[in-house]
């Protein structure tokens, strides 16, 4: 059934709208970042509004340790999901649906409500201010999702494929490594977007578990530059520039493997 004039029309103007509304916001804050610091000031293009907030808010450090983070997080969630997903939705052994549903629990259970004692049990681990103080918890909570993510892959992947693979000899980590890997790398590069971002954007985890700021990521850096800055819109809005700029670049790079393991997912789902 084709759509009509009139139905394309709304679902233009419609797509339109939320684009516009996603954008607006992100454009008002690049243009601010652009305008000068000076009162009356009304001139653009202030480029060195970047470099006064890379150096006046310390993101060197903060940028630092988040691209640390974020890459330990993406690399160990992504073996450990690749592994557990080939278990539970290749070798479905005894008890995996039960185990499956234990890593469920780790989607639906807030970091809010286990932050704290968790807190406790690195602390008597001396892992405070550490970066796995902070790389440890948001890789368990995106083991979760991946190991989610990665099943649904591996349960959607032809059996013939994997049948063809055995009756030439090829065992388990040939399979997973040389047919799975290479089929499934937008579902991968899905995963790797997804952790990325929700890495690069944790607030709660990296803020309770390094107190002295050792391991202060770029997000909290920005929420202290705030602080520091309120008076200061120009330079705030550099700064959000500066910290949001790795995950676009990112997306850009990655997108169209992205959108395709999201379009897969969907219609698999």
């Amino acid at each position: 059934m084709r759509a009509s004039t009139t139905e394309k029309v709304l679902n233009y103007v419609v797509l339109v709208a939320f684009a516009a509304q996603a954008l607006v916001p992100i454009l008002y804050v690049l243009v601010l970042a652009l305008q000068s610091e000076r009162i009356g000031d009304d001139s653009f293009w202030h480029l060195e509004n970047f470099a006064t907030a890379w150096e006046q808010g310390h993101f060197s450090q903060y940028m630092t340790n988040s691209v640390i983070i974020a890459v330990l997080v993406v690399s160990l969630a992504l073996v450990l999901s690749l592994m557990s997903g080939y278990v539970l939705g290749i070798l479905r052994p005894r008890g995996g649906d039960i185990l499956f549903y234990v890593f469920l629990l780790g989607i639906m259970v807030p970091s809010e409500a286990i932050v704290l004692p968790l807190f406790f049990d690195l602390r008597d681990a001396g892992l405070t201010d550490t970066i796995w103080a902070v790389a440890l918890p948001q890789t368990a909570q995106s083991l979760a999702f991946g190991t989610f993510w990665m099943r649904a892959f591996f349960r959607g992947v032809d059996p013939a494929i994997l049948e063809a693979a055995r009756i030439d000899g090829a065992g388990d980590v040939r399979i997973l490594t040389s047919i799975l890997l290479p089929l499934g790398r937008p579902a991968i590069v899905t995963q790797i977007v997804l952790t990325f971002m929700w890495t690069w954007n944790d607030f709660l985890i990296p803020l309770v578990m390094s107190p002295s700021g050792k391991m202060r990521t770029a997000p909290l850096g920005l929420a202290f530059f705030q602080g520091q800055y309120t008076q200061g819109s120009t330079l705030l809005a550099a700064g959000a520039v500066l910290v949001a700029l790795p995950m676009i670049v990112l997306y850009l790079l990655l997108q169209k493997q992205f959108i395709s393991g999201m379009t897969e997912g969907a219609v698999k789902g």
